[in-house]
């Protein structure tokens, strides 16, 4: 199904997330934000660039995610910078932080996004990647559009 018919509209992807870590594992949250934010996110003014989650006295938190200020937001405005809180449910936070201490990987968000006008976060629990294995992820990339290529010249040749 498409995402639109499922009611999401994309926001913003973490790209670097993909290029960084081997994506284990994925759970969609939700996320506590103040008006001017979701006016601001709605502009499309938002940046999951270096941003984490952590586990911090049973609760999920979202740390390093930029929001610009919303510009007609005068005081209402909150730090952009400021850690924010994902709702999710006790057992999947539990489970998470388990995960996380016992097999040393990160919470990572892949996705910013509105399913049914509410703001949801996809995080990941994720490895990190050695430079070897970016190596190869970018040389398997480079071969498979290399042989894409190829045949889509092979198919006009015909």
């Amino acid at each position: 199904m498409a995402a639109s018919a499922k009611g999401i509209k994309i926001i913003t992807d973490n790209r670097k997330a993909f290029h960084e870590y081997f994506i284990l594992e994925r759970l969609e949250t939700g996320i506590e934000l103040a008006g001017t934010e979701v006016k601001s996110i709605r502009n499309g003014h938002v940046n999951l660039g270096d941003s984490y989650a952590a586990v911090d006295n049973g609760e999920l938190w979202l740390h390093g995610m930029h929001i610009s200020p919303y510009e007609q937001g005068n005081r209402f405005n909150k730090d952009p910078l400021r850690t924010r809180r994902l709702l999710a449910h006790k057992r999947e936070i539990a489970r998470l932080y388990g995960r996380v201490k016992q097999d040393g990987l990160t919470l990572v968000p892949t996705r910013l996004y509105f399913l049914n006008g509410r703001v949801k976060v996809e995080i990941a629990l994720a490895k990190g990647k050695k430079n070897y294995d970016k190596r190869d992820a970018e040389a398997k990339r480079e071969s498979d559009r290399v042989i894409a290529q190829r045949i889509k010249t092979s198919r006009r040749d015909d």
